[in-house]
């Protein structure tokens, strides 16, 4: 009986164990098509990555020396390599890839090198000049080397004109003659239809000299100046001049949108930007038409950076006008020098070297390529520490994102903050020496600034997350330029003209400024 009780239990246990089983096999197998939830792990994601970017010094101890490039990682800061390069450099920039850098040293050579970590000194290859060439100032896209000759000397008569290089390495292949006084090339970094000569369009000549005249007047004293510039556009299938665009007096620098539909010319001497519509190679001018869209679309030939312009132009008074050319802050003088165009905001910031200020103005178009209707609206924005003291900023870089700017004062030695949304500053920071180029690198929060000052051989790097100096890197003899190999961080290169002191740029000395041309580009 007992034996027969212990057997009923154990069946018993075992009838529940199999029912457990089978009704967990039922609740499994029956749901047939239904949804059946899974379980997926959640990865976290980490921090952003961070910017694939070099930044390149060209230092020199003296006009005679061999100048050095140095290559300086973004992650951390550090010196990847140097090499030394030709004499004495007085120009330096990037190529529109970011993979090159070129300088023109004082013993009439043009020097290129790899801008990478791997450089050496048996990678720097050497270009002669013609003898008879005065080559300043350079620009170098993403296919061929442009450099502007200021005086080519026949005898005792000075041709201006542009050298064109070509092949790999780059070597002369032609000289294409400009209007006088020629100081800049510029241009789109990718490959393009045309390209442009800057002239001061001065025609005197130093009797009897093989030294090429450049007028000290635009830096001295440029609102003084009657003579207006030009712009010949040069094209690169042909290697002529198409056309010859008037622009302002002393025109000093210009930008080129990425789209390569408008070129900005700075003119220091009367305070006002020219358009020029690169598509149709001429003035950005028209009659007023109506678009697509139904909206009234009006050119903008020139855009007046102060109202001492729009007085003298007879312009559209700002914030006034279909549509409005300007907007709040404008001062009575500007002296424009150095931009950035920013393709995320459809803006050009503008560095007012002689107002202390920077304008941020509208330049955006339309789908159909037409200026947009708040096209030249600006606001100007005085940077520095102290407003009563004239900071004299020298060049200006936008963060990517087009969120903040940031100005290298030259007399005063620091670097204001600007935020483009508010137009505030954030906070102006002390740095070493008289910074003459401030360039950028940002595709995340953890963006670098690099300050570059000609009488230092600290460049200042700033973190843009904290807006703070991160550090300072110590390189061989005063930084004659600094360049990034990709402001984005993933794409490449746009900044792609050397800029030199003189003819209006800002001198390599904090003001008062140098009476003459050898004052200026001397090192301090």
């Amino acid at each position: 009986m007992r034996l027969f009780s212990m057997n009923l239990s154990q069946t018993r246990a075992r009838l529940v164990k199999a029912g457990a089983a089978f009704a967990a096999a039922a609740l499994v197998a029956g749901c047939g098509s239904q949804y059946r939830p899974v379980v997926t792990p959640i990865n976290p994601s980490g921090p952003p990555a961070q910017p694939n970017s070099l930044a390149v010094v060209v230092s020199s101890s003296s006009l005679t020396t061999p100048g050095i490039a140095t290559i300086i990682d973004y992650s951390g800061d550090t010196i990847m390599a140097t090499a030394p390069i030709g004499p004495g450099p007085t120009s330096f920039t990037l190529d529109g890839p970011g993979s090159t850098g070129y300088t023109v040293n004082s013993d009439r050579t043009v020097t290129n090198f790899p801008a990478s970590t791997n450089l050496q000194e048996k990678n720097v290859l050497v270009t002669t000049l013609p003898t008879t060439a005065q080559s300043t100032g350079l620009f170098s896209p993403a296919t061929g080397l442009w450099a502007v000759d200021q005086c080519s000397m026949a005898g005792n008569v000075c041709t201006s004109a542009v050298d064109v290089f070509t092949g790999s390495p780059q070597t002369f292949k032609l000289s294409i003659p400009v209007a006088a006084t020629p100081i800049a090339v510029v241009g789109p970094a990718t490959a393009a239809q045309r390209n442009y000569s800057l002239s001061l369009n001065n025609s005197k000549t130093p009797a009897g000299s093989v030294i090429p005249y450049t007028d000290m007047t635009c830096n001295n004293t440029p609102r003084t100046v009657t003579q207006t510039g030009e712009a010949d556009s040069l094209e690169v299938s042909t290697y002529t001049v198409s056309a010859r665009i008037p622009l302002g007096k002393c025109p000093v620098y210009a930008v080129q949108n990425n789209d390569s539909k408008r070129l900005f010319v700075l003119n220091r001497g009367d305070d006002t930007v020219t358009v020029i519509n690169s598509q149709n190679n001429t003035l950005d001018e028209c009659a007023p038409f109506v678009s697509q869209t139904g909206r009234l679309v009006i050119c903008h030939q020139t855009l007046q950076q102060t109202l001492t312009a729009v007085n003298a132009l007879n312009a559209i008074k700002p914030g006034s006008g279909n549509p409005p050319n300007g907007s709040a802050g404008m001062t009575a003088i500007a002296g424009p020098v150095y931009a950035e165009y920013n393709t995320t905001t459809g803006q050009l910031i503008v560095a007012d070297y002689d107002g202390g200020t920077i304008s941020v103005i509208d330049v955006s178009l339309d789908i159909y390529g037409n200026d947009s209707a708040t096209f030249g609206t600006t606001f100007t924005i005085p940077v520095g520490k102290n407003p009563a003291v004239a900071p004299y900023p020298a060049s200006v870089t936008v963060l990517n994102d087009g969120s903040r700017a940031y100005t290298a004062n030259q007399a005063e030695g620091s670097v204001t903050i600007v935020n483009l949304s508010s137009h505030t500053v954030v906070t102006t920071l002390p740095v070493t020496g008289h910074p003459r180029t401030v360039v950028s690198t940002s595709n995340s929060l953890y963006g670098k600034v690099y300050v570059a000052s000609p009488d230092s051989p600290y460049l200042t790097i700033l973190r843009t997350d904290q807006d703070i100096v991160d550090t300072t890197v110590l390189v061989q003899g005063s930084i004659l330029d600094v360049r990034v190999s990709s402001p984005n961080g993933t794409g490449s290169n746009i900044n792609v003209t050397s800029r030199r002191p003189g003819a209006g740029q800002p001198c390599y000395l904090p003001p008062p400024v140098p009476a003459t041309l050898a004052a200026c580009q001397t090192l301090p």
